[in-house]
């Protein structure tokens, strides 16, 4: 049945400390003239800085639209879980605040969403591309989904190419009807870092139609002093990675029970993860850490045979699982190399 909500589309923005950037982000979410079936709900999630009363000035400027919920800390997780069971839009997206959105995607975008309000099977997922805007850098790089994908179309699982090695649909680039997370039962850990891995994977098998509209809406910032993906802060949280690993593996349906397009995907999307995990496991070089990485391994031949072999058989799992000391020391010199070449880190 067609949703009834008057919003069509929420925007939750967990903000944790951050007054130095959530007002960019939240201008950017109304900057189009015809924002008023647009909410914006901030999630301050225990903020000790400036981030309350920030967001309650920029809910006070736009009555309607900007609302705000104050909560202990929760962690992301906590306040994405918080803002799925609070919105009120047809469609919801999930934007740090220090990241921002286009204007000119935002309007296409909002054009494309209205129409499924009369819709009679209102399309399920919608996927745009983002841009990582790192900082000092003048070239911006933009992840397209085109080679993967027909624009402007709606699609089913077994509409979608072959991803490559290194392309998979991240939380940036998702935006899910709010039913299809609660149908779901969309649950985040809380207090746990890396859970955005969760949220661009665990709702799929619930996700039957999709669309994808070719423009570049979010803009990922990244490159700043004590973000979560700076190899080194990295390093440090791999037991997240791991964690976040077992809730995916949890979360993988068995071949038989969804589409082939969909199975094909997730085992892809969880063999990057698991690579993910077990390079910062080996970067660490305390041996403890490799026996945890068999262990990570170990455990999806223990939930399910079959999800086992298929995540194994994937290119970047077979190179991860190198053997010895040589095994590790390529990884490291191949991590390097691509650090180097990409610069996203």
């Amino acid at each position: 049945m067609p949703q009834t909500s008057l919003k069509t589309l929420t925007f939750v923005v967990p903000a944790f400390n951050m007054s130095a950037y959530l007002e960019r982000c939240v201008s950017s979410l109304t900057a189009i003239d015809d924002n008023d079936d647009i909410e914006v709900l901030i999630v301050d999630d225990g903020s000790s800085d400036g981030t309350p009363e920030l967001a309650d000035r920029l809910a006070a400027a736009k009555p309607g639209i900007v609302h705000v919920i104050h909560q202990k800390n929760k962690g992301h997780g906590g306040a994405v879980n918080t803002g799925i069971a609070n919105a009120e839009g047809m469609y919801l997206k999930v934007v740090d605040a220090d990241d921002w959105v286009g204007a000119a995607s935002l309007k296409q975008l909002m054009n494309v969403m209205r129409r499924q309000h009369n819709a009679s099977e209102p399309i399920d997922m919608f996927v745009t591309d983002y841009v990582y805007d790192k900082v000092g850098k003048r070239r911006k790089h933009v992840v397209k989904f085109d080679s993967v994908m027909a624009a402007d179309k709606r699609l089913v699982w077994d509409d979608l190419k072959h991803f490559g090695i290194a392309q998979y649909m991240i939380m940036h680039a998702l935006i899910f009807r709010s039913d299809v997370l609660r149908q779901a039962q969309t649950q985040l850990p809380e207090h746990t870092f890396y859970v955005d891995f969760i949220y661009a994977y665990q709702p799929f098998p619930w996700v039957r139609t999709l669309m994808y509209v070719s423009t570049p809406f979010y803009h990922y910032f990244i490159g700043r002093d004590g973000q979560s993906v700076q190899t080194d802060v990295m390093i440090r949280r791999v037991d997240q990675l791991v964690r976040v690993n077992r809730a995916m593996v949890a979360a993988t349906p068995e071949r038989k029970n969804v589409p082939d397009g969909l199975y094909r995907y997730m085992i892809h999307f969880l063999s990057i993860e698991s690579v993910v995990a077990s390079v910062f496991l080996i970067l660490s070089r305390q041996p403890a850490n490799y026996q945890i990485k068999r262990e990570l391994w170990d455990n999806q031949r223990a939930v399910s045979p079959q999800i086992a072999r298929d995540v194994r058989r994937q290119l970047p799992s077979r190179a991860i699982n190198l053997p010895g000391s040589l095994g590790r020391w390529i990884i490291r010199m191949g991590y390097r190399i691509s650090e180097h070449i990409i610069g996203f880190n």
